[in-house]
């Protein structure tokens, strides 16, 4: 609590596609084991090092249990403001690693073992919840970010654009968006797949089911200790707000997953109207976060103006990437020969915001 802390940054490399093997995409990623990815190919041979490296045949339990996502719940429940996002190109399985199979429903669900970070730490962060004897109050909001609008996805009715906020005690806030209660594993998994349904996606050259918006899924986790023991070792006393009457001391912690839509190249997939607004919009976010990861990855001695202002994106991500809260990134890259630059792009990315530093 308080001390510096770096952003823990992982990698995924997904299997070439069937599209890919038949027009004959040479491999070019290989996971070289101990977190080190190499990238092989004409006039690029390079080295990159993460916290851990996830090749095409890891499974998602293996994905969630060495990326360390199952510490970030445990870290939500002690009163925490932690965040899990997934960022890399079109198509290179970024909604895949989060909640598993596009097509699942809550009619035909997801085999077990293909289900994501975000249904597996529900999972954990239920059994959590009972194990500890905490009276937990669990409750989660859902918003995606298209074109520089954001909009509340478990409102009923048509999404609108709601206002993003600021105030000295909570940083930038969105206004009158809805948070539901949920006491279940089936309740919370209702309330993602329902939200995630009506999320914008569309069809281009890259990918069937491409993500038009940034999708942030909030679990908020209230929870009052039944006696001093519960607290977490090493970490008592942190994310304390309040103590009533003797009573033991409240934490609120939250658990975010932010689903970035993937950055494309218009020529890659022609893309154009409405597809290339959306395109140019993604981009540009997707461009200020970069920016500001830029800046944050300087020693702080040599940091310059944030320019977490510069889009609706990276005002909502502020207190993940420079503040107070405790983040894992989740570069998912091809390992295809044809998308050797955006994998390039990826890598650089990832590598520069593992520089990044946070007080929790």
């Amino acid at each position: 609590e308080g001390r510096e802390t770096r952003l823990r940054v992982v990698l995924r490399v997904r299997p070439l596609t069937g599209t890919e093997t038949r027009r004959g995409d040479r491999q070019v990623v290989h996971s070289l084991g101990d977190g080190a990815v190499h990238v092989s190919a004409a006039r690029h041979d390079a080295t990159f090092g993460f916290s851990a490296v996830f090749d095409a045949g890891a499974s998602q339990e293996a994905v969630f249990e060495g990326s360390g996502m199952r510490q970030l719940v445990e870290l939500a429940i002690d009163g925490f403001s932690c965040t899990v996002f997934a960022f890399g190109q079109t198509g290179s399985g970024k909604t895949y690693t989060l909640m598993g199979p596009l097509a699942q429903s809550e009619t035909q669900p997801a085999s077990p073992a293909l289900l994501g970070l975000m249904q597996r730490s529900f999972t954990c962060l239920l059994e959590q919840s009972r194990s500890l004897g905490s009276d937990l109050a669990l409750s989660a909001s859902y918003l995606e970010i298209y074109n520089e609008q954001v909009r509340d996805l478990l409102s009923p009715g048509p999404p609108c654009a709601l206002p993003l906020r600021w105030s000295k005690t909570r940083g930038f806030y969105v206004e009158n968006q809805l948070s539901v209660e949920f006491e279940s594993l089936e309740a919370i998994v209702s309330l993602l797949l329902q939200g995630s349904q009506r999320r914008r996606t569309s069809a281009h050259a890259l990918n069937r089911h491409s993500s038009r918006s940034h999708a942030l899924l909030t679990i908020h986790v209230r929870s009052r200790a039944v006696s001093a023991s519960c607290s977490w070792a090493g970490l008592g006393g942190s994310g304390l707000s309040a103590t009533v009457g003797g009573a033991a001391p409240s934490k609120q912690g939250t658990l975010c997953f932010v689903d970035l839509a993937g950055s494309e190249r218009v020529k890659e997939t022609g893309s154009s109207g409405e597809l290339s607004v959306e395109a140019n919009s993604i981009n540009r976010s997707l461009l200020a976060l970069g920016h500001c990861i830029s800046v944050l990855a300087k020693p702080r001695g040599k940091r310059t103006h944030i320019p977490y202002r510069d889009s609706k994106l990276t005002r909502l991500l502020a207190r993940s990437l420079g503040g107070s809260g405790i983040t894992l990134m989740v570069a998912c890259i091809s390992p295809s020969s044809r998308c050797l630059s955006e994998t390039l792009s990826t890598l650089h990315y990832a590598s520069r915001a593992r520089r990044v530093t946070t007080r929790p």
